[in-house]
Parts: structure tokens; sequence; C-alpha cells
């Protein structure tokens, strides 16, 4: 596409992926005005939260939809489930996000992946008049072909589902994992222990490593299954001389649901039905015939663990090398906007603990280019999509020219009950079910 004989206002602003924060950026673009062009690697819209649609989500509905995507549903015959009860990844596909890309139409556009992202004509050494420069988006699609779409600003949404973060020692690879994974001994995150996965696990010792969301989701699961498979193994290996911050707040969490995720953890736990592994640094694999065998150091020295299959719960980090012709300034420790970093480190903050924080806050030097949703977090597992609505609210406004709108940020989240949490993952989701009392149903991302 030639770009530069349009001016840069009159092109669409992009919004790379079709999940809850990209598909909110839209409607709030919509609102005010402006053209968005939202960009689907997959096949379907939210095709990562298919991935582990399996799941339930921690948080109600009432913090799961979007202001501007109600009102833009609101206007069709769309009815809003009951706000109390914790949708799956399938309900929220099905029943919002679905609708809500059916109501925004033709600015969908999926089998669209975005593999890098510049500026017209030039690359990121060049300063002179960069921000009139429309960026250009390389666009690749499943056929093998490719394509350059011009915009006038891009806002990143694309998640961090498909960037697991590794099993190794200092955030690396460990020697024989990839071929682990690809013999089938190491599973993708966020498998379905009680669903159509379930043979892969009964009746075999089974190894789940990471202390958040998805591991105590995948242990009690494991533990579900087990009741029934009298030789089955549970072990569970952590990095930390203790578990006992997996369980979080229990009953001083505001989302009741994730609070009992760790109180049935920690009986799980004191019950023995599951073998813990403490001070657990992976070291390499090897696969021998069926089983892999897990080397690590720990607390005594190097300490060995054959399984039959591992289960990755380690979390996500976002990918960057799409970004790399665009000035953009991250926090050195956990990859988010260089401003917001500081303010969600793990180590000291919580989800609840997290401040409103909008268009300011992540901006780059790249004018017009915003990372939002779980990416917009790096690595920092305390993502909430309320967040990401209130990060493309805000950006919409500075986009349609509202500064003061952009700047009034307003967000209230649910406590955890800690003061600071390591669990992996999105505070939203996921976290397997679990019996709660909210709407009655029973409770568990990503999201984007």
């Amino acid at each position: 596409m030639n770009t530069s004989a349009t001016a840069p206002n009159a092109l669409p602003i992009v919004v790379i992926g079709a999940g809850p924060v990209g598909l909110a950026a839209a409607a709030h673009l919509r609102e005010r005005g402006l053209t968005p062009l939202v960009l689907e690697a997959g096949d379907t819209v939210a095709a990562a939260i298919r991935d582990w649609g399996h799941t339930r989500l921690f948080s109600p509905w009432r913090f799961n939809i979007d202001d501007a995507a109600r009102r833009l549903l609101e206007s069709g015959d769309w009815q809003a489930p009951n706000p109390e009860i914790l949708p799956t990844g399938h309900e929220l596909v099905d029943d919002y996000l679905t609708p809500l890309a059916a109501a925004l139409g033709e600015v969908i556009r999926t089998d669209s992946r975005v593999i890098a992202v510049s500026r017209e004509g030039i690359d990121k050494t060049r300063s002179a008049d960069r921000e009139n420069t429309p960026f250009l988006v390389r666009i690749a699609h499943s056929d093998g072909t490719s394509e350059d779409v011009a915009a006038r600003s891009v806002i990143d949404a694309s998640g961090t589902w498909h960037q697991p973060n590794p099993l190794g020692r200092s955030g690396l690879p460990a020697p024989g994992e990839a071929e682990a994974a690809a013999r089938g001994l190491i599973t993708k995150p966020l498998p379905a222990v009680t669903g159509v996965d379930r043979d892969r696990f009964a009746d075999r010792h089974v190894l789940v490593v990471g202390a958040g969301h998805s591991a105590a989701n995948a242990l009690l699961d494991l533990a579900a299954v087990a009741e029934d498979e009298p030789g089955m193994r549970i072990s569970w290996a952590v990095r930390s001389p203790d578990v006992s911050r997996a369980f979080g707040g229990e009953d001083r969490d505001e989302l009741a649901a994730r609070g009992a995720l760790g109180s049935r953890l920690r009986h799980l736990v004191e019950s023995g039905r599951v073998d813990v592994h403490t001070s657990f640094v992976i070291t390499g694999f090897e696969t021998t015939g069926e089983q892999l065998r897990v080397h690590a150091n720990g607390p005594d020295g190097a300490e060995e663990l054959v399984v039959d299959v591992l289960v990755p719960a380690t979390g996500f980090r976002p990918e960057l090398s799409m970004l790399a012709e665009l000035r953009i300034d991250l926090d050195p420790a956990v990859d988010a906007p260089r401003g917001l970093g500081p303010l969600i480190d793990p180590e000291f903050h919580s989800c609840g603990s997290v401040p409103p924080h909008g268009e300011r806050l992540l901006a780059h030097p790249e004018p017009g280019f915003y990372i939002v949703g779980m990416k917009s977090y790096g690595r920092a597992p305390t993502f909430l999509m309320a967040t990401g609505y209130e990060q493309v609210r805000s950006i919409a406004a500075a986009l349609a020219g509202d500064r003061t709108a952009a700047d009034t940020v307003h967000l209230e989240l649910p406590e955890t009950g800690v003061c600071s949490t390591d669990l992996g993952g999105s505070c939203d989701v996921p976290a397997g079910p679990i019996p709660v009392t909210i709407g009655g149903a029973p409770a568990s991302s990503c999201c984007s």
C-alpha cells in the first residue's frame, strides 16, 4: 500500500488484537468518531481466550464488560449477563466478545498477524517530521502472503498468551526443554485437565511448575482426577523457599473466587495429596523413553525428578520483536511502559493496589503508539481487564483531542487481601473450577 498520498489524520487507528481490551479500544474509538481497524492473528476474535475457554474467571461479569462496549451492544438487542455470575472463557467469548465484534462490523480483520510496526519510509533512527509520518503495519496471513497497512496511530493489545516464560533458570529455557515440549512431555499452559486432556494425566506422575493462579488451577484439577485414579502422583515445584504466598489473601480477597482458590490449595498441600518441592530451580531436562527426567538445584544441592508429564505455569512475557523499529520506552525490570513499571512491580503491588492510569503514563517516545492490556504489564502478573478498559478509554479520548477526559482516570479494583503477590498470570483468569457462592457458579489469562 502506498501511504504517502494519504493524510495521517484520514487513516485508521490500528488496534492489534481482538481480545477484550482490543475490542473495547475499537468501541471507544468509534464512540469518539474515530476509525478503528482491528487486526487479529487468529481465525476468530478472541482466539487466545478460546485456548483456555474451559476455565472460569475470578471476576464476575460486572468487572468484565467495558462501558463503551456495553453502550454499543445495548443499542441493539443484546441482553447483558447477570453481573454477579463468573463466566468461563467460552462464555466471555460467546456472550460478550462475539456480539461485540458483530456490532463493530467490518473494522475487524481476522487471519491478520502483525509481524512489524514502523513508520512509512523511515526507520527508528530518523527524527525529521516523524510524528507526521504514517505508521506502517506489516501483516502476515496464513496463506503465506503479507501486506502493509497505513495507520494514524497504533494501539498494541496483542496480549502475552503466545509467549510463555521458559522453565529454566535465569529467565532462559533449560537445556532439553524444547525437545521435551516437542515430544509432548511438557504441555501447553492451562491444559483441560478434567476435560479433553484428562487421559494425558490419569494414572501418571504429573509435575506442576510455578507458583501462580495457573499452577493452583492445575493442581486442584489434577487432585480431582486423582480421586478416581489411585495410581496417580502429583508433584509441585516452586523456586521460592515456601509456597505460602501462593495461597494469596484467601478470605480477605474481595474477589471471592480468587480467595477460595488459595484456601483450597492450602488444604490440598496440608493434606499431603501433593508432593511439594521448594527452592526448586530447573537446570535441564532429559527424555528417557516416555518419561521426563527433570534436573534441578534444590535446597540441599542437585535434585532430580522423573515424571510422566510436566504442566508449565510460570507466567508469560510480552513479544517485542515486532516493535523493533519503534521508539518505545520500557521499564528495565518488567518490560512495561517505563512510567507504569514501578506501579505494577509484583514484588510490591497486588491487583487492587495498582493506581488508575491512562494515556500519559502509557505514552512512548513514539507519538501515537501505545501498548495496552495484558501486554502493557509486561512480565508483571497482576492485570485485570477493567484496568485495560480504562487504559483504552483514556487513549481514545486523547486521540480525539479531549485532553481533560484523557487525564481524568478512575478505576476501582477488588483488593487481593495481600500487600503483594507473585501469583502468575492475569488476576481475572484463569484459576480453575472451584465451588463458590457468587451467582451459584464455580470459579477460576490474558487478556488482550
